[in-house]
């Protein structure tokens, strides 16, 4: 494949706590305007990975490169990212609003008419416009994760990744949720880390699962097939199985 259309690449990469190896020898890409799935058990070094593509780690071995760039958080400003925490509890009256314009601050944009029209314009992506003066202190945990991913996108990030994004979450507020993403796709590449091992939402263009034994440390690509309860789980956005008898070759995918 060619290195440009790729959002995330890793070529043999090798990394290690100590004495403690992560990664050996991993390869994978995700092409750019992909939306892809990273799934694997707690502890099999999902949280490694992320790590390494937002440039808070460097790889011992190996190379990534992150929208066509291979320095270390060179193109921090174009990514979006949803980790599985919420801010530090903000309990004076900052509102909805107010949150997402933070995330402006940090980016490139200078903050002013043209950011805080992106800002509304995320909200409304986001479905969240209706509670853009309420209090964060006041939302629901399904509500504060939405809020968060339209923080991420008021700075239309080229790559959003979204660290278990529908932990906590009751099914309205996770299928509210993955509408906001499927209007993103093809436009934005979209990453999401889930321990979920069984399925995936049926935006998922591609599903990498991380090495799940001693003997195996890279990260592999599975095919998956429509499951059958796909309206019980996410109504409209369904849901794919992961097939992890089924691996994809990594040059055979494109």
């Amino acid at each position: 494949m060619h290195m440009h259309l790729a959002a995330i690449q890793f070529d043999s990469v090798s990394f290690s706590y100590g004495d403690t190896p992560i990664l050996e020898d991993a390869s994978f890409h995700i092409h750019r305007g992909e939306f892809a799935a990273l799934v694997g058990p707690n502890g099999s070094g999902k949280t490694t990975v992320l790590k390494l593509i937002l440039g808070l780690e460097q790889p011992a071995a190996g190379q990534i490169t992150l929208l066509g760039d291979t320095r270390a958080g060179a193109k921090r400003d174009r990514l979006g990212y949803v980790g599985q925490q919420f801010p530090a509890d903000m309990s004076f009256p900052v509102s909805v609003r107010d949150v997402i314009r933070m995330g402006l601050l940090c980016s490139s944009r200078r903050y002013g008419s043209k950011a805080r029209l992106c800002a509304d314009e995320a909200m409304e992506q986001a479905g969240i416009s209706g509670i853009a003066a309420m209090r964060w202190g006041a939302l629901s945990g399904g509500q504060k994760r939405r809020v968060l991913v339209a923080r991420a996108l008021a700075a239309q990030p080229e790559l959003l990744i979204l660290d278990e994004p529908a932990a906590n979450m009751d099914a309205q507020s996770e299928q509210r949720l993955f509408e906001t993403l499927g209007k993103l796709k093809g436009n934005a590449t979209v990453l999401i880390v889930t321990h979920d091992m069984d399925y995936v939402s049926a935006l998922t263009d591609r599903v990498f699962c991380m090495g799940d034994s001693h003997q195996h440390r890279g990260i592999v690509q599975h095919r998956t097939e429509a499951a059958a309860e796909d309206s019980a789980h996410r109504g409209e956005a369904g849901l794919q199985r992961v097939l992890h008898g089924e691996n994809i070759p990594g040059d055979k995918c494109c």
